[in-house]
C-alpha cells in the first residue's frame, strides 16, 4: 500500500527534523534574548537574535506547512488505495459471504476501519516519527544547556510511559466494542431503509425504532467509556508534567540563588520543557492511538482473510481459445455450500447443445438457483465438472468466462445510473447505435424514448417511473448487447404479474435466439418450446424429456405444469 509514497514519508520526516531544529534554535535565542538585551536593558543587543528568530520564525512556518500538507498528501492517498485494495477484494468473494455478514457492517468496515489501519500504518509513523525527532533535538538542547536539570526531568519520564500502558487495554476493548457498534447501526439504519414500504405498511416504526435505540446505546456506551478512558489519561499526564516542571523550578531557583544559573538559562530551560513534553506526551498517546486502531484493523483483515472461492487458472492459456461454440456439459456434479451439511446439488448430469433451450425447473429449494451459480463459476463443484466446449470451466479466466455466458439473475438488477449506462454496462464501450438497437430487440425502447430526457433519464432500482416489467426488458438489453454465446436465465419473470410477464416472453425469444440458453424457471410459458426439459427435486434430476413427454409421463413436471396453468388463469380472471 505504501509503494511510491515511501519517499514523501521520508520528505515528511525530514520537514519534522528540519522543523524540531528550528525551534531548538529559536529556543535558545530566546534565552540570550533575555540575559543580553532583556535584563541589560540593551537594545543594541536586541536586534541580531531578533532578526535571527524571525528568519528561524519564518523557515519554520514554510517547513511545517510542507510537512503537514504532504503528510495529509501521504495519509489520504493511503487510504484511498487500502480502500481500493479492500473493495477488489470484496468484489472476488463468493454469495455466502454476503449473507453471513450485514451490509452495514461491511460499510463500516469499508469505511471507518480503513482509515482506523491508516492511522496506525501512516499517521502513526509520521507521529511517531516528528514527536521522536522533536524530543531528541530539545532533550538534546535541554543537556546542553543545563544537564542536571534534564537529568531529573527525565527521571520522571517514564511515569508518561506507565501512564499509557495503564490505559492501552481498556482503550483497545473499547474501540472494538465502537467499532462493531457503529457497523451495527449502520446496518440498521440500511436494513431499515431498504425496507421501508414493509416498516410503513406493518406499522413497524416503533419496532424499527427500538432496533435502532438498541444498537444507539451501545455505540454511546463505548463512546463515553472511551471518552471517559482518554480524559482520565489526559489529565493524569497533565499532572506528571506538573510534577516535572515543579522539579524544574524548584531545582533552577535554587541554582539561582546560588549563582550557577541565570535567569536567561531557567526561561530557556523551561521553553524547552514547554516544546519537550507534548512531544513525549505524543509518543505515549501514539501508543494508545495504534491500540485503538487495532481494534478496525482486526475486523478489516477478517474481511482479507476471507477467500475467494474461485481462482484464475494458473498460465491462462485458456486466453487464447476463441469464441465457443456454446455446448454445456454438466458431468456428475455435486456440490454443497461452504460451512452447511446439507448437500444442494448430487450427481448432476446433462448436456446442452450449441442453440438448444434446456429450462431447468422443479420445487423450490431443489437447487436451481445453485446450478446457475455454478455456471457462472461463483463457486466450482465439490465432484465433477462443468465443461463448456469440453473444456473445464475452471482453465477459463474468469473475466473472459463472464463473457462468453451471460446471467440474467432472478433479481432485476439496476444501476443507480442512466438508462444507457444501464444498458451499455453489458459491453462497455459499445456505440449509441448498438445500445439502441439491444433496447429494440428487448422491447425497451418505446418507453424509454418516453420518459423525460431518454437515454439520459437516470434509473434505480427504486424507480417509481419504471414498472418491474420495464427494468427487466433493461436487464434484457444489456443482456443482448453482451452477445455471449451461453445465456443463463434465472427466473426471468418473478415478481411480474401476467400481463408484464406475457410482455417480456417475444424480448426473451429474441435474447435467447441462436444462443445456448438454460432457463432456470417455475414459470412455464416458455416449455412447449424448449429442446429439452431438467426436473430437479432435492439437488437430484428425477425427470427429462421434452414437454409432451413429460406431460403424458404425469410425474412432477406434470403436476408443475398444472399449477402453473392454474395460477395463470387465476391472474388473467383478477
Amino acid at each position: 500500500m505504501t509503494k511510491g509514497l515511501r519517499r514523501w514519508l521520508v520528505a515528511v520526516w525530514l520537514c519534522t527534523v528540519l522543523g524540531a531544529l528550528a525551534e531548538t534554535a529559536a529556543i535558545l535565542l530566546f534565552g540570550d534574548l533575555t540575559d543580553n538585551a532583556l535584563q541589560k536593558g540593551s537594545l543594541d543587543a536586541f536586534w541580531s537574535p531578533a532578526a535571527q528568530w524571525l528568519g528561524l520564525a519564518v523557515v519554520g512556518a514554510a517547513i511545517g506547512y510542507a510537512g503537514g500538507s504532504l503528510a495529509v498528501w501521504v495519509s489520504e492517498r493511503f487510504v484511498m488505495r487500502l480502500r481500493e485494495h479492500v473493495f477488489d477484494h470484496v468484489q472476488r468473494l463468493p454469495p455466502h459471504f454476503f449473507q453471513r455478514h450485514r451490509q452495514g457492517d461491511l460499510l463500516s468496515r469499508l469505511t471507518g476501519d480503513v482509515e482506523a489501519i491508516e492511522q496506525m500504518a501512516v499517521s502513526g509513523l509520521i507521529g511517531t516519527a516528528s514527536a521522536l525527532f522533536s524530543a531528541v533535538f530539545y532533550a538534546a538542547a535541554a543537556f546542553w544547556l543545563r544537564w542536571d536539570l534534564a537529568a531529573a526531568t527525565f527521571a520522571l519520564a517514564p511515569l508518561f510511559w506507565l501512564a499509557a500502558r495503564r490505559f492501552s487495554a481498556g482503550v483497545k476493548a473499547v474501540a472494538r466494542d465502537g467499532r462493531v457498534a457503529d457497523g451495527a447501526v449502520t446496518s440498521v439504519v440500511e436494513e431499515s431503509l431498504g425496507n421501508l414500504v414493509l416498516t410503513q405498511a406493518y406499522g413497524r416504526q416503533d419496532a424499527e425504532r427500538r432496533r435502532l435505540r438498541q444498537e444507539a446505546t451501545a455505540w454511546f456506551r463505548a463512546a463515553v467509556r472511551s471518552a471517559r478512558l482518554n480524559q482520565a489519561y489526559g489529565q493524569l499526564v497533565q499532572v506528571i508534567e506538573t510534577l516535572c516542571v515543579l522539579a524544574v523550578i524548584g531545582i533552577g531557583v535554587w541554582e539561582i540563588s546560588e549563582g550557577q544559573m541565570t535567569l536567561g538559562q531557567l526561561l530557556a530551560f523551561a521553553a524547552l520543557l514547554s516544546y519537550l513534553y507534548p512531544p513525549v506526551r505524543s509518543l505515549a498517546q501514539l501508543g494508545l492511538l495504534v491500540t485503538a486502531a487495532t481494534a478496525g484493523a482486526e475486523r478489516l483483515v477478517e474481511i482479507l482473510d476471507a477467500r475467494p472461492s474461485v481462482t484464475d487458472p494458473a498460465g491462462g492459456a485458456q486466453l487464447k481459445r476463441g469464441r465457443p461454440d456454446g455446448r454445456i456439459d454438466i458431468r456428475d456434479v455435486s456440490f454443497r455450500y461452504p460451512g452447511t451439511e446439507t448437500t444442494a446439488l448430487s450427481g448432476l448430469s446433462f448436456t446442452v447443445l450449441p442453440g438448444e433451450l434446456v429450462i431447468v425447473t422443479g420445487p423450490s429449494g431443489a437447487g436451481k438457483s445453485t446450478l446457475s451459480k455454478l455456471l457462472l463459476r461463483f463457486y466450482d463443484p465439490e465432484a465433477g465438472q462443468v465443461l463448456l466446449d469440453g473444456v473445464p470451466l475452471s482453465e477459463f479466466p474468469l473475466e473472459r468466462l463472464r463473457e462468453y455466458v451471460a446471467l440474467l439473475p432472478q433479481e432485476t438488477l439496476v444501476l443507480h445510473d442512466t438508462v444507457r449506462a444501464n444498458i451499455a454496462c453489458g459491453r462497455p464501450g459499445a456505440s449509441e447505435e448498438a445500445i439502441v438497437a439491444a433496447a429494440r430487440a428487448a422491447d425497451a425502447h418505446e418507453f424509454v424514448m418516453e420518459l423525460p430526457e431518454g437515454y439520459d433519464t437516470q434509473v434505480d432500482p427504486n424507480s417509481a417511473r419504471l414498472s418491474g416489467g420495464q427494468l427487466q426488458r433493461l436487464a434484457m438489453a444489456r443482456a443482448i448487447l453482451r452477445d455471449s454465446p451461453v445465456l443463463v436465465l434465472d427466473e426471468p419473470t418473478t415478481g411480474l404479474d401476467a400481463l408484464a410477464a406475457r410482455r417480456v416472453i417475444e424480448p426473451l425469444r429474441r435474447l435467447m435466439a441462436g444462443r445456448t440458453t438454460i432457463m432456470i424457471t417455475h414459470d412455464l410459458d416458455l416449455a412447449p418450446d424448449a429442446d429439452r426439459i431438467v426436473v430437479l427435486e432435492d439437488g437430484r434430476i428425477t425427470e427429462t424429456g421434452r414437454h409432451a413427454e413429460l406431460l403424458a409421463w404425469g410425474g412432477t413436471y406434470a403436476r408443475l405444469y398444472g399449477s402453473g396453468r392454474e395460477t395463470t388463469a387465476y391472474g388473467r380472471a383478477g
